[in-house]
This record gives structure tokens, sequence and C-alpha cells, in this order.
């Protein structure tokens, strides 16, 4: 089936967002932390650390707000900006679905229903 996968270069420096950040954005939402989050989607801490940090580098404002430990514990919890990334985000994938659907469905009716061996294939095997 065809598919695309929306991402959006965002300033000079090219942050970027895409579908993995809007879904750690969410699971921050859902745990109320980024290790909680990281854990619920099998990433390292700090890789969840590192992408949290350059979406809050890229906006005038924080789209995470953390807090740290203690004896209350620590946490983090999505901005009004953070939400509205993801919001914007889903509404541009689905406008994207629509714009281009009728292309992928015709591609989709092209493609073979088993992968055919090409004789280019066969030389680089050898």
């Amino acid at each position: 089936m065809a598919r695309v996968r929306l991402r959006i270069y965002l300033g000079e420096d090219a942050h970027k967002l895409g579908p993995g950040k809007v879904q750690l954005l969410e699971a921050i939402r859902e745990h109320g932390s980024i290790s909680a989050a990281a854990r619920s989607m099998g990433m390292a801490y700090r890789h969840a650390w590192e992408l949290v940090d350059d979406l809050n580098r890229c906006f005038q404002s924080p789209v995470v707000a953390a807090s740290t430990g203690g004896r209350a514990g620590g946490g983090a919890e999505v901005t009004r900006l953070g939400e509205e990334l993801i919001r914007r985000f889903h509404a541009m994938e689905k406008a994207t679905r629509r714009a281009i659907g009728r292309d992928l469905d015709a591609l989709d009716a092209k493609l073979a229903t088993r992968p055919r061996s090409t004789r280019a294939g066969k030389d680089r095997a050898r």
C-alpha cells in the first residue's frame, strides 16, 4: 500500500517535526513525564530528552515544560504550544492524504502482487 510520511523542516537550523516527535509529545501528555513516555515507546531517555530539547529550542516558547524530581517527583507536561503542534501536525497529515490520495491509489493499483526479480538485481548478487 502506498503511503506518505510527513516531515516538516522548521526555521533556519532545519529543526524537524515528524510523526515520531508528535508521538513522543502525545506520550508525554499521556504519561506526564519524558522518561515514562520514552519507556512506553521503547526509546532511550536521553534520545527523548534530545528530541524535546530540539523542539523547545525551535520555538519562542516551550513545547514541553519539565520539572525536576525530588520528594514530589518530577514530571513534564505538554504546553499549549505543544498541544497546538500535535493538532496542527495531524491536520496537515490529513490534508496531505486528501490532496494526494487519488495519486497514491493510482500507484497502489500498479504495484506488483509479489516482488519481481530484475536482471540488475541478479547481477549485483553475484
